[in-house]
């Protein structure tokens, strides 16, 4: 098993080739890496957006469950922890690079001592989304893949592996449905795309998402972690994208969109239209760390979101 910090490299370097949810990948180029993060908690991190799997007696849950694609060179990474059957899976939202494999992994992660399907752990948004008419014309999503356990309450909670496991609702984030999902004993925190530190946060306005409850989501994780010393290490955190982190990551990425939130929001108050914001350079002391000018979510497209949001809110 691969260090920690080998694996933060790993992901840097696929991260960095990319720029939010990426497209289906190549199952004979896809590129996955399992490593330990803490407790009884590890992570499937690379092409696609982070697995987190947890093992133990009473078998295995993940946390999301990537491309469909994926799902079997996934599932073969997971065998080598356990053998044990699929109980729980949580999926953190409805994009298809997080739920897309939840066909697939309900029937790989079957064995003799499985007790029926999968349960499937999704807020009721979720299902909303899924059930309901796809933007851009898409296929419809097939029964399969629809979460079986919806949540309308702020929380879920469960127990799984000698310890509690805690599934909040994040309303209005990233989209409508977010979850985060925290193993208590293990002190891992899975984010899904709330918190993805190596690009700005993709706002999906069409699902319900918007800036505000993106920072108030941002502002929830920073309510759950607990650092240890020198505000390093303590709960770590595993994004929807990218490499492993902790609290200081989470307070330099809310900072980050709570200022770029700010400048917006003035520029808004004093009239400027979206092109005249675009044009204005708001983002320009972030954009080397998080920024891109081409791929899946640009810089424009973020402040563009942001904007719209804002003026939502202000209507």
């Amino acid at each position: 098993m691969r260090s920690l910090a080998c694996l933060m490299l790993f992901a840097g370097a696929i991260c960095g080739q990319q720029q939010g949810p990426p497209g289906p990948p190549d199952p004979a180029a896809a590129k996955l890496q399992m490593a330990h993060v803490q407790g009884n908690v590890y992570v499937l991190i690379g092409d696609g957006g982070n697995i987190s799997v947890q093992v133990g007696k009473d078998g295995i849950m993940l946390v999301d469950t990537g491309f469909a694609q994926l799902a079997p060179l996934a599932m073969a990474e997971i065998r080598k922890l356990s053998d044990g059957p699929i109980r729980w899976i949580v999926d953190t939202h409805v994009h298809t690079d997080h739920v897309g494999g939840n066909a697939a992994f309900s029937k790989l992660g079957m064995t003799r001592t499985s007790i029926g399907a999968p349960r499937i752990v999704a807020q009721s948004n979720v299902l909303n989304r899924m059930t309901g008419p796809q933007p851009d014309h898409q296929p419809k999503i097939p029964e399969a893949e629809w979460p079986n356990d919806e949540y309308f309450s702020p929380f879920k909670d469960f127990f799984m592996n000698g310890e509690a496991i805690k599934v909040y609702h994040i309303p209005n984030a990233h989209t409508d449905g977010d979850s985060i999902v925290y193993f208590r004993r293990s002190d891992v925190l899975a984010t899904g795309d709330i918190f993805t530190p190596d690009h700005y946060p993709i706002i999906d306005l069409e699902r319900g998402g918007s800036v505000q409850g993106l920072i108030a989501g941002l502002n929830r994780i920073l309510e759950i972690t607990v650092p240890t010393k020198y505000e390093e290490g303590g709960t770590l955190v595993i994004p929807g994208h990218g490499r492993l982190c902790d609290e200081a990551d989470v307070v330099e990425y809310r900072n980050m969109v709570t200022i770029i939130r700010d400048r917006i929001q003035d520029a808004i108050h004093r009239g400027l239209t979206l092109a005249q914001v675009q044009e204005a350079g708001l983002t320009t002391d972030y954009d080397t760390q998080y920024g891109a000018t081409t791929g899946f979510w640009t810089t424009s497209q973020f402040v563009e979101a942001v904007y719209q949001s804002l003026s939502e809110k202000k209507k």
